[in-house]
C-alpha cells in the first residue's frame, strides 16, 4: 500500500499509528465485542470513552479546573450563533477581528443577535497579515471580543493575542487547536473544529469558564445552550461518538509518542521552517503572508503564473503531493502541515517543489 503525503486544510491526515489502532479495534473495542461505531453511547464501555478524552484534553492542554470541556456537533459555524446567543447577554455588544473568511461569517452571524462591531480588518491587502489593535480600541463594555487565532485560507495566524483589558476573549481555535500550547486562562471560551488536528469531520470541542455559563438569551435553542450540555457531560443527545474515540486516540499519540505540546511545537515549528526558507529563497515560488503573521499549519504560496499554478499542482499530485490547490478565494497553492503530516512530507515537498523550479522556473 502507498500512502500519498495530505496536505488537505481539512479533512486533514491522521497519524499513521493512530489509523492502525482504530483499525485494529474496528470490530472489537477492547474485549467488548462491539465497535464504537455501534456501541451504545449509554453504556458504561462508552462511557469510559468519552470520560478519557476529556480526561486527556485537559491534560495535554493544561486545562484549568473552572473550565468546561464541552464535546458538541455543528461543526465550528454553529459556534458562530452560539458564542452570541450565550455570551453577547450583559451590553448587547461584541468586538470582533476580521483575518479571514471564517472570522468575517463569525461577525455577520453575531450581527443578527446584537451589535457586533468590526475593530479591525485585514482585507485591505486580502487577509495577508494580522492588524495590530491596542487596548483602547476595545469597547470597555462588550461583552467579548473574537478572534479566529489561526486563518486557514489565509495562512496567518496571532503573533501574539491582542491586549483586551477586561473585556473577554473568545477564539476560533479550529485550524491550530494541539498545535502549540495555549494559556487557555487569557479566554473566556475557546472553539473549534475537529477536523484539521484531532479526529474526523463530525465534533466540535468547545471549553468554556464556568462563569460564562447560564448567560443565554432566551430565545436561544435548547441544543444551543451551553448549559444544556455542560449538565449533561456533552452527553445530552448521541455524541459524535467515534470522532471522540479517534480524539482519545490522537490525545494519546500526543502525549504518549510526540511526548506532548511543547514537543509538537518544535516539530511543528521545524517543518514549517522548512518551507518558508524554501519560499523565501526561491526564484519561482513566492509565500503570500506578511512575515510577522505567518502560520505554522497552514501555508500558502503563488508562482505568479496561473497557468504554472495549475501544473504544479497537477504534477505534485501525480508525484503523491495532494490537495496542494489553493482555496478557490484565493487561488494559487497552500500546504496545510497539521500536526500528523510528517517532517519527511514537507522535506519531500521542497525537493519536489525545487525541482519544479529548475525545470519550469
Amino acid at each position: 500500500m502507498s500512502r500519498v503525503y495530505n496536505f488537505s486544510a481539512g479533512p486533514s491526515m491522521l497519524a499513521e499509528s493512530v489509523l492502525q489502532k482504530a483499525a485494529a479495534e474496528m470490530l472489537d473495542y477492547e474485549g467488548s465485542g462491539q465497535s464504537v461505531m455501534e456501541m451504545s453511547h449509554r453504556s458504561k464501555v462508552y462511557q469510559g470513552i468519552i470520560d478519557s478524552a476529556e480526561a486527556l484534553l485537559r491534560q495535554v492542554m493544561n486545562i484549568p479546573d473552572n473550565y468546561k470541556v464541552l464535546f458538541l456537533q455543528g461543526g465550528a459555524s454553529t459556534q458562530f450563533a452560539m458564542v452570541p446567543m450565550n455570551l453577547m447577554t450583559g451590553s448587547g455588544k461584541a468586538d470582533y477581528i476580521i483575518t479571514g473568511q471564517w472570522a468575517n461569517k463569525a461577525y455577520k452571524e453575531a450581527a443578527r443577535y446584537g451589535k457586533a462591531r468590526v475593530v479591525a480588518s485585514s482585507q485591505d491587502k486580502t487577509f495577508s497579515y494580522i492588524p495590530q489593535t491596542k487596548r483602547e480600541d476595545f469597547d470597555p463594555q462588550a461583552d467579548y471580543v473574537h478572534i479566529c487565532l489561526n486563518n486557514t485560507i489565509y495562512g496567518t495566524k496571532y503573533p501574539a493575542l491582542p491586549d483586551t483589558g477586561d473585556v473577554p476573549l473568545v477564539a476560533d481555535i479550529s485550524s491550530c487547536i494541539l498545535s502549540e500550547p495555549i494559556d487557555v486562562s487569557r479566554f473566556a471560551l475557546l472553539y473549534a473544529g475537529a477536523q484539521k488536528n484531532v479526529a474526523p469531520a463530525g465534533l466540535t470541542i468547545v471549553i468554556v469558564r464556568e462563569d460564562f455559563l447560564g448567560r443565554a438569551m432566551d430565545i436561544t435553542p435548547t441544543m444551543l445552550n451551553y448549559v444544556t450540555h455542560a449538565e449533561a457531560g456533552s452527553m445530552f443527545n448521541t455524541p459524535p461518538c467515534w470522532c471522540i474515540y479517534v480524539c482519545k486516540l490522537v490525545l494519546e499519540w500526543l502525549r504518549d509518542e510526540i511526548g506532548g505540546l511543547e514537543a509538537m511545537k518544535a516539530i511543528n515549528e521545524k517543518k514549517a521552517g522548512m518551507l518558508y526558507d524554501f519560499l523565501d529563497s526561491s526564484r519561482l515560488f513566492k509565500g503570500t503572508v506578511e512575515k510577522n503573521s505567518r502560520s505554522l499549519m497552514n501555508i500558502p504560496f503563488v508562482t505568479g503564473n496561473e497557468e504554472l499554478d495549475a501544473k504544479f499542482v497537477k504534477e505534485a499530485a501525480a508525484a503523491g503531493f495532494v490537495n496542494l490547490k489553493g482555496h478557490r478565494s484565493v487561488g494559487g497553492m497552500r500546504a496545510s502541515i497539521y500536526n500528523a503530516m510528517p517532517v519527511e512530507g514537507v522535506e519531500k515537498l521542497v525537493a519536489f517543489m525545487a525541482q519544479f523550479e529548475k525545470e519550469n522556473g
